[in-house]
């Protein structure tokens, strides 16, 4: 069910995204991310590597990892939540990097507790101009013990 996403098309990826990212952030204005679709589609999708999940040719989930260590995206379909999606896009990166790390709004507590779950450890903290919002910086590596 997953494979590396090998097409030049992201329409799918960013309306996954979008309905994604506007369910799991209530707090940002979903402006914010309608103006942000341009640089997402633009910048971040072509310089990660992206694997997703799909089910019955459908896309459900995905994760991409940008500089061979920051995941930049996981999002999973909002209806496909909690069935195990997620956890297998992590430790499908996991067996590919040594080492992860990822940014995530502190008021996301659902994503918070997920990364936290897989083995993520928060790292440090950060300010958003942009949404006006604290961040987590959160980071895994293979050689930690729990």
């Amino acid at each position: 069910m997953i494979h590396k996403w090998q097409s030049n098309d992201t329409a799918p990826l960013l309306r996954l995204w979008m309905e994604s990212t506007t369910e799991a952030h209530p707090f940002i204005d979903a402006q914010y991310w309608k103006e942000s679709e341009p640089l997402v589609r633009n910048t971040w999708l072509p310089s990660a590597e992206t694997w997703v999940w799909m089910d019955a040719g459908e896309l459900r989930g995905f994760i991409s990892v940008m500089h061979s260590q920051f995941i930049g995206a996981l999002f999973v379909d909002p209806a496909y939540l909690g069935k195990g999606i997620g956890k297998a896009l992590i430790a499908h990166v996991k067996q590919r990097y040594a080492d992860l790390t990822l940014e995530v709004y502190q008021k996301n507590s659902r994503a918070v507790n997920f990364y936290h779950a897989q083995g993520f450890r928060i790292e440090d903290s950060a300010w958003q101009d942009e949404t006006q919002h604290p961040t987590w910086i959160m980071r895994w590596q293979e050689d930690q013990t729990p």
